[in-house]
């Protein structure tokens, strides 16, 4: 088991453990790609950034179609989710009641079942949703010798496939509190959304030796502006309008892969995939437990 980071703050808490398994699980890099820029790094958001829509519901959809749960439950999660989105409660998912049952659908269950299930559906339902202008840019830093890791509040098991698959240097995602190789359902600290992000980038630079102001942010999301600003270049990609506007303010780059008839289509995906993995899977379970 990952052992906690010593703060009290939650969200500290996620991002160094975020970090630590991130190092824990790393090689060091895609092995035919040489490191030779070692202070320079990319990190890159998943959802609707690297991939359409939102890797949890995917991955929920998968677990739902091997009767973990079932589809009524699963138009349950999208719901709450829809209106923690629209309500803009993003701080309710911070109380230790959502922390506490935010993986609670895999509470007892071993982490080889849960990762040899990632793997299938991120094959069934993930790898062609990759956004192939956002795949071009992750290559690109890779080619210049640079380190990629994926950022986002999916759990960090699916988060490494997901990164193995692409290539890439490896995740920092949700950590789940693990005993005995099997998931409690708690979280250590808190969901790795918002500041936890920038917090989990910071840590790993100290950890890999990165000179944040030389290395890259990558995100669609306004929630994602501290992990943005803790870098020296930041992108927005298929940014949200209130992204958009910062960026713009900012001066950031903005880079949009959408046309306009498949932004319509991914709006209700964007709205479930805000970034908060219990708002996502565990809100509509955890509702129902209660």
């Amino acid at each position: 088991m990952l052992e906690a980071a010593h703060s009290a703050d939650p969200a500290v808490r996620a991002g160094e453990a975020a970090a630590a398994a991130a190092v824990a699980a790393g090689d060091g890099g895609p092995p035919d790609v040489p490191l030779t820029d070692l202070t320079a790094a990319a990190f890159f958001d998943v959802d609707n950034t690297m991939m359409v829509g939102a890797s949890i519901f995917h991955f929920a959809r998968g677990l739902a179609a091997r009767k973990f749960f079932t589809t009524a439950d699963l138009a349950g999660f999208a719901w709450q989710q829809l209106k923690f989105r629209v309500g803009g409660r993003e701080t309710a998912y911070s109380t230790t009641t959502g922390r506490d049952t935010a993986l609670s659908f895999v509470a007892g269950r071993a982490v080889s079942e849960i990762t040899e299930l990632g793997e299938e559906i991120y094959d069934e339902l993930m790898a062609d949703r990759i956004w192939a202008g956002t795949r071009a840019l992750a290559q690109m830093h890779l080619d210049a010798g640079q380190r990629v890791w994926l950022v986002t509040a999916t759990p960090v098991e699916l988060a490494l496939i997901i990164a193995r698959r692409l290539g890439l240097t490896g995740a920092l995602g949700t950590v789940a509190e693990i005993v005995d190789r099997i998931y409690t359902g708690r979280l250590v600290g808190e969901i790795l959304h918002g500041p936890a992000k920038a917090h989990a980038v910071r840590a790993l630079a100290v950890t890999e030796g990165l000179d944040l102001r030389r290395c890259t942010a990558y995100s669609d999301s306004v929630n994602d502006v501290p992990m943005l600003s803790a870098v020296g270049t930041a992108v927005a990609v298929n940014p949200d309008s209130e992204l958009r506007d910062v960026a713009k303010e900012r001066g950031w780059q903005i880079r949009d892969f959408r046309t306009g008839r498949k932004a319509a289509r991914i709006g209700v995906p964007s709205v479930i995939g805000v970034g908060a993995i219990a708002g996502a899977v565990a809100a509509g379970l955890a509702a129902r437990k209660r």
